[in-house]
């Protein structure tokens, strides 16, 4: 019994391998193939775009990518932010512009629950809200200006706090950039 148990679990264990072998290639290229879109989608049109870089700021880290206009000032950031939601991790990419507005938002990865929370994704009124979205980043039910999946506060909120993450990441990017900016004028 034994013999036949440890033939079985190594017969297995070769034949997840082998898959894991074949398919590790195509979902590595299909995961950096919608991270570009993504990023094309929260970015306005034009520009030069930065190979990804990684920041950080308060607890969180951040990988971004900025883009630049033909003078070299910078247009928008593209921000991942990763936030834990009703039913695992949120993540998103937000292009946020150097005045603090949010460009548009995007889901890299959405673990909620399908038809309820997994509406961040799909739902026209609770995407399109993020166009160009410039207010208090909490959810109406918190006194901020976003509305609220229908039965997912949960979700929204931790959306929310996905965008609101960026934006402060963001900003202290064009922080920093201002006061490098100083420090060369000043000298």
């Amino acid at each position: 019994m034994v013999l036949c148990l440890t033939v079985v679990c190594l017969v297995c264990a070769a034949v997840l391998g082998c898959i894991y072998s074949v398919t590790a290639e195509p979902i590595r290229e299909a995961a950096a193939k919608a991270l570009r879109e993504s990023v094309g989608k929260v970015l306005p049109d034009g520009g030069s775009l930065s190979e990804e870089m990684e920041g950080s700021y308060a607890d969180g880290k951040f990988s971004y990518y900025m883009s630049t206009s033909a003078d070299g000032a910078v247009q928008a950031y593209a921000v991942k932010s990763s936030v834990i939601g009703f039913g695992g991790p949120l993540t998103l990419m937000v292009g946020v512009l150097p005045d603090g507005t949010v460009y548009n938002t995007s889901v890299l990865e959405c673990s909620e629950t399908p038809g309820l929370g997994a509406k961040c994704a799909t739902d026209k009124g609770f995407v399109s809200q993020w166009r160009n979205f410039r207010g208090r980043l909490e959810v109406k039910k918190d006194g901020g200006d976003v509305d609220a999946i229908t039965a997912s506060t949960i979700t929204s909120r931790a959306y929310t706090l996905a965008v609101k993450n960026a934006v402060v990441f963001a900003l202290s990017l064009v922080q920093e950039n201002l006061n490098y900016e100083e420090e060369n004028e000043n000298e």
